[in-house]
């Protein structure tokens, strides 16, 4: 029981300096919490989580590996990702001005409506189109998790790190819908979105360049 904690201790040292890097997923929770509100933020951060399971379900089951060493597998799931990357960017972009209501009664915040299942769809697509996901949690696995460790004791270990990543962008949600917060983005809220699908487009032209190793 003692290796296995070191084992969780070491992979959360490592995966806590992915949870908090700026990237796609951190940019859709925010922008989430900005245009429809806290509640489908937080729906996005679970939809995110889920997407980390599933990450680490092939990666242990030996998945992971056959589509790090096949570049045809490796090229269909980035141009997937920078396609989607690139879709919302757009979509971000041609986005108007929100009106983004201050009150207790009106906790999510934001006029544009929004399913809980898109919401969940959002999050879980941007993770899962990532295939840097592939090689990170395959490297991190690897090189951390011993080959001897049960296949439940490793299913613990992703469970407790989609559990601190949802925590996380949880978090970031209910920071960027405070009142204070949400007063001062619906003023910017357009340029927010050109800003956000600025960057949305870039981390897609980004990805098209990776190359698989």
């Amino acid at each position: 029981m003692h290796a296995y904690f070191i084992e969780l201790i070491s992979l959360m040292a490592i995966f806590s300096f992915a949870i908090v890097s700026p990237g796609a997923d951190l940019a859709m929770v925010m922008r989430q919490a900005v245009v429809h509100g806290r509640r489908q933020a937080i729906i996005t951060s679970f939809g995110i989580g889920a997407s980390l399971m599933l990450h680490v379900t092939y990666t242990i089951l030996g998945l992971g590996l056959i589509v790090s060493q096949s570049v045809y597998l490796f090229n269909m799931v980035k141009w997937l990702g920078v396609a989607y990357l690139i879709y919302i960017g757009v979509k971000a972009l041609r986005a108007g001005r929100t009106e983004i209501t201050i009150s207790a009664e009106t906790e999510s915040g934001a006029v544009r409506s929004q399913t809980a299942s898109k919401a969940f769809m959002l999050g879980f697509a941007a993770n899962a189109l990532n295939p840097k996901a592939v090689f990170f949690f395959l490297s991190i696995f690897s090189s951390v998790v011993s080959a001897h460790t049960p296949m439940a004791i490793k299913f613990g270990y992703g469970t407790v790190m989609a559990t601190c990543l949802i925590l996380w962008f949880v978090g970031v949600s209910a920071f960027m819908t405070t009142p204070r917060m949400r007063a001062a983005f619906s003023r910017a809220s357009k340029w927010i979105d050109r800003t956000s699908g600025v960057v949305f487009i870039a981390l897609g032209i980004k990805l098209a360049t990776e190359k698989a190793a």
